[in-house]
């Protein structure tokens, strides 16, 4: 909706009680924008396990949300590519943020933001410190496989032989984005591209898929919220009457 602002952002972890989840954040929305429950107008839920959200009038794909979410932060953006802790999603928008055409990795965790938590675990670091580090390599690792069981079994291999982490970590990045531009290559790559998910805030993955891409992408300040925003404005432009 033209000229409207974020009113209240909040992030929780989902746990395994949606609904219950559901409620504290939509609590924790209501006190940061100074509001109560009547000034709601429309709610829409996206995501895992979005209808299980008990107060929502619609829910939406997160395809569909990421679509308008994007477009109203990088309205050039064309081609967005969503790693997801589950998996990665490849969508092509017009310049409305409608969506066009989409297509979903498989379900091995090779293929999304997932092996990265394996070799977080792995490494005995935490998600957020993988990408700087991997920045700093100087003899990038070739991993010779794409499969997150026997990439965890081959990082534990390399790093008995001695081989740096920075090392390790930048060779799991080009894995990982070979396979995510593989799928983006499969739906039809159109300019702008942007990077958006958990994944897009890892720099060293960001870093690798520009390499293979041979040209800057872009990325949102919060890309982990872009969905959340995408719903906003599609319960923002069908208000209830």
């Amino acid at each position: 909706m033209a000229g409207a602002k974020v009113a209240a952002s909040a992030e929780l972890p989902s746990g395994g009680d949606f609904r219950a989840t559901a409620e504290r954040m939509k609590a924790a929305l209501l006190a940061q924008a100074g509001a109560s429950p009547g000034d709601i107008l429309r709610s829409v839920a996206s995501g895992f396990g979005a209808k299980m959200v008990p107060f929502a009038d619609a829910v939406v794909t997160d395809i569909s949300c990421h679509g308008k979410g994007v477009n109203s932060l990088l309205p050039t953006v064309r081609t967005v590519i969503d790693v997801g802790d589950l998996y990665t999603k490849a969508l092509r928008i017009d310049g409305q943020g409608n969506l066009v055409k989409f297509v979903l990795s498989g379900k091995c965790a090779g293929g999304s933001g997932r092996i990265l938590k394996v070799m977080a675990k792995v490494l005995h670091l935490r998600v957020e410190e993988l990408g700087e580090l991997s920045l700093k390599s100087k003899e990038r690792v070739e991993f010779n496989t794409g499969c997150a069981v026997f990439a965890e079994s081959e990082a534990v291999s390399r790093i008995a032989e001695g081989t740096a982490k920075e090392d390790l970590l930048a060779g799991l990045h080009r894995a990982l984005a070979a396979q995510v531009d593989a799928l983006a290559l499969r739906l039809g790559i159109e300019k702008d591209v942007a990077v958006v998910g958990g994944g897009a805030r890892d720099a060293g993955l960001v870093k690798a898929l520009e390499e293979i891409r041979g040209y800057p992408l872009l990325a949102p300040e919060e890309p982990h919220m872009t969905a959340a925003l995408g719903a906003a404005i599609i319960a923002s432009e069908s208000p209830k009457a």
